[in-house]
């Protein structure tokens, strides 16, 4: 189980991730990667949100 610090940072990963592939589908007219993008960022929010749900309840 990844630590709250580790899904923090992976979250963060993925957000950064899914931005590159959202403006790489704007900037080629495809809907597909950028629809992916957005869904990788979506994803990685909640990865960061965990991370820190995780870290609160440590304490």
């Amino acid at each position: 189980m990844a630590s709250g610090k580790e899904d923090k940072v992976k979250g963060t990963a993925n957000k950064a991730a899914g931005k590159a592939k959202e403006t790489a589908g704007k900037v080629t007219g495809s809907s597909k990667t950028e629809a992916k993008g957005k869904a990788q960022q979506a994803k990685g929010e909640l990865q960061k949100g965990k991370g820190e749900a995780k870290e609160k309840a440590k304490k």
